[in-house]
């Protein structure tokens, strides 16, 4: 059939397509799937299709070539030019398109490159991926068709959407940004200039390098330039996105970073006074303390499955409010479109803390506090990974452990819980523990290295 090509089958990932740009991921795969991801667009019976990419070197050309076979299909093609990916999601929402595609590898180093898409309004994931990267091997395509290309400049719209849930006060805050050399540079600069309060904005040029650091604001050393930046001008916050800005990171006026379940709980205090009983998702990788936070401030805490694709579907399935993930997606329901949106959580938080009495610290330094390992991420081979949890899971079931399955194992105890699941975008096992104290912790931990070594793994130091 038309267009057969075999692609390296390790770029079909649980969320979206992702490998490194000329050695697993090639401009010839990027024409084949739009060829193959706009035929299922037209066997749904779409017509319309918004693209978009980030600021990587190599992402021009790649979407070029993903234009050139979604074309080919028939469809109407809406370019909206280089930007974030909560702007695609945005114009494929409000555009009401039938699918859409992000050439993007989010946070991931600068070699690689990828895509994230859309079908009929809803995330496509999982399984849709690989059956995706079936048809392609089989050149299973619709005849080709007349189709047609336009573009669409959304960002000025998209920004003053962004800045409708701003609540003015008196307040006027001084806030730092670590752009992170992002896509959503100039969306930022915009939205800044419409923004009361003083703005200063650190690797505001996009630049698929990332000169400054990685793009990935779940990690410690990528967030110091911007606490060093909040200390030197005595600001209010400071912000920093991932690679394409669906993640955030959030660090106080004192330089205390608020992890994705802290960010969470300020979320929901804000959220459940007018939503009680509304039902508020977080993944299985937060805090025991977010799941009786949100219980006390009157919502319906559910844990779910890590990653963005997942929780975005368990909260249209539920209606929740909110949801969130230790990862820094968050996704807002309640007055914005359920989508992980980077620049729309940081108007959010900023109309919340322009609120405050006091400065955010005081609520940093005011939330539960528990002991916690960082997550930890150590290889063990794809082939490998799902089966170690697996045995780990029999084990615990057969000793009566209490223990949540719903993505891998979290395992409650007197003195917490401790946390193992396969990752779904790396060849590794990911780890965590958390408890009130000292010893209990230390206790998880040998609790976890102890079913690990049952399988032959080893837990690093932690």
């Amino acid at each position: 059939m038309e267009h057969q090509r075999n692609i390296d089958t390790s770029i079909l990932r649980e969320y979206d397509i992702r490998g490194v740009y000329d050695k697993t991921f090639f401009i010839e795969d990027a024409y084949a799937i739009g060829r193959a991801f706009g035929s299922l667009v037209i066997r749904n019976n779409g017509k319309k299709v918004v693209v978009s990419y980030d600021g990587r070197v190599s992402s021009p050309d790649l979407e070029a070539a993903l234009v050139d076979g979604l074309k080919k299909c028939g469809l109407e093609v809406i370019r909206i030019g280089r930007g974030p990916t909560p702007m695609l999601y945005y114009a494929a929402t409000t555009m009401e398109a039938d699918g859409a595609v992000m050439v993007t590898a989010s946070h991931n180093p600068k070699e690689y490159n990828g895509m994230k898409f859309m079908l009929a309004g809803k995330s496509f994931f999982g399984k849709q991926i690989q059956e995706l990267g079936v048809q392609v091997s089989k050149g299973d395509v619709v005849p080709e068709g007349i189709g047609s290309v336009r573009k669409v400049d959304i960002v000025d719209e998209y920004v003053t959407r962004l800045l409708k849930d701003f609540g003015v006060t008196d307040r006027k805050l001084k806030v730092v940004w670590d752009n992170s050399n992002s896509a959503a540079g100039e969306v930022l600069t915009k939205l800044v200039q419409q923004l009361p309060g003083e703005h200063i904005i650190l690797n505001g040029t996009i630049d698929g390098n990332f000169p400054a650091h990685s793009p990935d604001p779940t990690v410690p050393k990528n967030l110091v330039q911007l606490q060093d930046e909040v200390a030197a001008r005595q600001a209010d916050i400071g912000i920093a996105f991932d690679g394409d800005a669906d993640r955030i990171g959030v660090i106080d006026d004192k330089g205390n970073i608020l992890w994705g379940d802290q960010l969470m709980i300020v979320y929901s205090r804000d959220i459940l006074p007018d939503h009680q009983g509304a039902t508020i998702i977080a993944d299985v990788k937060a805090s025991q303390i977010l799941f009786e936070e949100v219980k006390k401030a009157g919502g319906n805490p559910l844990m779910w499955c890590t990653g963005h694709s997942l929780i975005k579907a368990k909260m249209a399935e539920t209606k929740a409010l909110l949801g969130g993930e230790m990862s820094g997606h968050i996704f807002f329901a309640d007055k914005w479109y359920g989508f992980d949106d980077a620049l729309y959580v940081a108007i959010r938080t900023l109309d919340i803390v322009n609120r405050l009495k006091g400065p955010l610290s005081e609520i940093t330094e005011s939330l539960p506090k528990a002991i916690s390992t960082p997550e930890i991420r150590f290889d063990c081979a794809d082939d490998r990974k799902f089966s170690v949890v697996q045995e780990v899971a029999e084990r615990l079931k057969a000793e009566k452990a209490d223990v949540v399955t719903i993505d891998g194992v979290r395992v409650n105890t007197p003195d917490g819980w401790w946390l193992l699941r396969a990752s779904n975008t790396q060849a590794s096992l990911v780890a965590r523990a958390e408890s009130t104290t000292g010893d209990g912790l230390e206790k998880l931990k040998d609790a976890l290295k102890s079913q690990l070594s049952a399988s032959g793994v080893e837990l690093p130091k932690i």
